[in-house]
């Protein structure tokens, strides 16, 4: 299995820091599954507003955070010719629940899923932990666009 780090993840997506939420992708099976590491920090930069004296991660940063993992497996698994020029956006969220809160200081383990694909439509789940307590779950879909 593959493992990819923060300079292979920033060839295969367009994000950049801030918005580049995951560190690692590990355990990729090829358009199929993957996991994903983010450090959430102190110094993460939502925490000083996202609540003073309490931080917590956005729920919306988290289900962000599996679209980015979903495109860098999918961006890893095509054809590089196949995917110069693209870029894969964020389409719908079906379901999304938020069970607990994230907290900085922790390590959010995202595991992703394809479950299926029509052309340049895709569709996945994920599961987000913290020390094995599932923290949240969604499924979404993305596609795959040109670049302007």
């Amino acid at each position: 299995m593959t493992s990819l780090y923060k300079k292979e993840i920033l060839a295969l997506l367009p994000h950049r820091e801030p918005m580049l939420l995951i560190d690692e992708l590990h355990d990729i099976k090829k358009l199929s599954s993957a996991t994903a590491v983010l450090h959430v920090k102190k110094d993460s930069f939502f925490v000083q507003g996202h609540f003073p004296g309490q931080p917590v991660m956005p729920g919306v940063l988290i289900v962000e955070a599996f679209g980015q993992a979903a495109a860098a497996l999918t961006a890893h698994g095509l054809d590089p010719s196949t995917y110069e020029n693209k870029l894969v956006f964020l389409m719908g969220v079906e379901k999304a629940r938020f069970r607990n809160p994230v907290l900085p200081d922790c390590k959010l383990i995202l595991k992703i899923e394809a479950i299926r694909s029509h052309g340049k439509v895709w569709k996945y789940k994920g599961e987000a932990y913290v020390n094995e307590i599932k923290m949240a779950d969604a499924i979404w879909s993305a596609t795959i666009v040109d670049k302007k």
